[in-house]
C-alpha cells in the first residue's frame, strides 16, 4: 500500500481522536461537525487515491481472468452503495 495513503489515514486517525476530546470537553457542536466534516472529506479523498491506485495496478498488469475478476468484486462493492 503506498505510503501516502498510509500518511493520510494517520492524520484521519487523530482526527478521530481530536474530535472524540472535543465531544469529551463538550466543546462547540458546530466546531465539532466541522470536524466531522474534514474527516469524512479526508476519508473520501484517500479511499479515491487507495481506489486508484488499486485499479492501477491491476490494469497495469496482464490483463488475465483474475485481475479481471478482482476488478469486477471493486465494482460491484462499490455499485451496492
Amino acid at each position: 500500500m503506498p505510503s501516502n495513503i498510509i500518511t493520510r489515514l494517520n492524520r484521519i486517525k487523530g482526527q478521530i481522536a481530536g474530535i472524540a476530546k472535543m465531544i469529551e470537553d463538550e466543546k462547540d457542536c458546530e466546531q465539532i461537525i466541522i470536524q466531522f466534516q474534514a474527516v469524512q472529506s479526508a476519508l473520501s479523498s484517500a479511499f479515491n487515491e487507495f481506489l486508484k491506485t488499486n485499479l492501477q495496478q491491476c490494469l497495469d498488469k496482464k490483463n488475465n481472468k483474475k485481475n479481471i475478476r478482482r476488478i469486477n468484486k471493486i465494482l460491484k462493492i462499490l455499485l451496492e452503495k
